[in-house]
């Protein structure tokens, strides 16, 4: 008799899960809950929407810094960049409903879902049984604790992703990926944007060193950055400027406030009490299985283990074999992250420090910055190494295109490669992947 298999969400990690339970049972059957968009989060108000909206404004950039190509630059069309990005991430979920019902051969139920009791979950008046549970249901957007917060009409990273008018002045809260990547969009596309965090550092759970370049360079650009910032109240919106009052600061004013404080587990009004589930405040606990309970895996932003779409789609996939029998376990050893400014950002592994021995290079020193941009712009590739093992534990990365060429070291530190090899291995040239020779290099190993 066929498995009969519920997932709950039908976003980037809830697809992953259904495909490859899939490939390992041909004969499952699965049904697909979703309430919003087939594809989730990331399609229509995150990744997609978000890099869609940098890219034009890199290029300009990019253009800028390449004497020959400065001449050719003209003034940035907003209205094509947003349309861009409204054709790539269009809310119109049909084609990704389509490959889930079709290609994967799940059937989609939309609406929303409540587990009635082990086994059963029901949508509207519609009964689901089970015999395997996926919650894969995601994140939604943390509110800060601002006085006056709830009666406003600020902006979160939906509204900041969707918008399709520059306003003259935006201030946004919160220094961490979203803020980040939204300062820069909107700072490129015209607006006054001021950036208030309430710590000493852009991106904190970055390396400060790497921070400090991102901070250096939207200065540059005339972002206004608060650091050490506490927002206590806020006021206006509508026809009147926001006016954001700072613990020890002067208050900031702007036509559009935009809150990126970061995302909780949606766990709420699912009935998962009724599971025995450990629920924290980070969210549903998980084993190395992605199992949750008897019968009940959980995937993606809802276990609090790593908040990206790749993280989501790798837990997926652990799931999915280990619903199916097979022997997998998830290994977090090496987790990307990239944020989409510019310069990028990346880390992978531990970028804590602890026990480990260190060295940087410089981006702007190997040939290849010389030929991208002139002038050259401050970079860093800085690599974390167990002593012992003599094997990488992390990697943090500032520079153009830095997500990408970042991609060895996480292969280096999953796969345990020794930093001889490392140190040994030929890097193309003029590549910014050169700065890994030199920071191997220079470890004191």
């Amino acid at each position: 008799m066929a498995r009969k298999v519920v997932v709950l969400g039908a976003g980037a990690t809830g697809e992953a899960f259904a495909a490859a339970l899939r490939r390992h049972e041909p004969d499952a059957e699965i049904a697909v809950v979703e309430h919003e968009l087939v594809g989730g989060e990331c399609s229509y108000w995150a990744c997609i929407p978000s890099k869609t909206l940098l890219r034009p404004l890199e290029v300009v950039e990019r253009a800028r810094l390449a004497p020959g190509a400065d001449a050719a630059v003209s003034a940035v069309d907003a209205e094509r960049v947003f349309a861009w990005r409204d054709e790539v991430s269009e809310k119109d979920d049909s084609s990704q409903a389509r490959w889930v019902t079709g290609t994967v051969g799940a059937e989609l139920v939309r609406g929303t879902a409540v587990v009635a009791e082990p086994g059963l979950v029901r949508v509207g008046e519609r009964d689901l049984p089970y015999d395997a549970l996926m919650i894969a249901t995601g994140s939604r957007p943390v509110v800060p604790r601002i006085e006056g917060l709830a009666e406003v009409p600020f902006w979160g990273s939906r509204e900041g992703t969707s918008a399709s008018a520059v306003p003259a002045t935006l201030a946004i809260v919160g220094g961490g990926a979203v803020g980040c990547e939204l300062a820069q969009v909107y700072r490129r596309l015209g607006a006054e944007v001021t950036l208030v965090q309430n710590g000493a550092h852009l991106l904190p759970r970055l390396d400060p060193e790497a921070a400090d370049i991102l901070a250096d360079a939207f200065r540059e650009e005339g972002v206004e950055l608060r650091f050490d910032a506490k927002a206590t109240r806020v006021e206006g919106g509508g026809d009147l400027p926001f006016r954001l009052e700072l613990e020890g600061q002067e208050p900031v004013e702007a036509e559009r406030l935009l809150v990126a404080t970061g995302r909780k587990p949606n766990v709420d009004g699912l009935g998962l009490e009724k599971l025995g589930l450990q629920i924290e405040r980070k969210g549903i606990v998980v084993d190395e299985r992605l199992r949750a309970g008897e019968g009940v895996w959980a995937a993606g932003d809802v276990t609090g283990v790593a908040l990206f779409t790749h993280v989501g789609k790798y837990q997926g996939r652990i799931a999915a074999g280990d619903v199916a029998g097979h022997d997998v376990r998830a290994d977090y050893r090496a987790i990307p992250a990239a944020i989409f400014t510019d310069p990028q950002v990346a880390a992978t592994g531990d970028t804590s420090g602890e026990g480990a021995v260190t060295a940087s290079w410089k981006v702007e020193s190997v040939a290849r910055t010389g030929t991208f941009q002139k002038p050259k712009r401050p970079g860093l590739l800085k690599l974390y190494a167990d002593p012992e093992r003599r094997v990488l534990v992390g990697a943090t990365a500032v520079g153009p295109e830095a997500g990408e060429w970042l991609g060895q070291l996480t292969l280096a530190i999953r796969a345990e490669v020794s930093v001889d090899v490392l140190r040994d291995t030929i890097q193309p040239f003029p590549t910014f992947s050169e700065a890994v020779h030199f920071a191997a290099r220079d470890l004191p190993l």
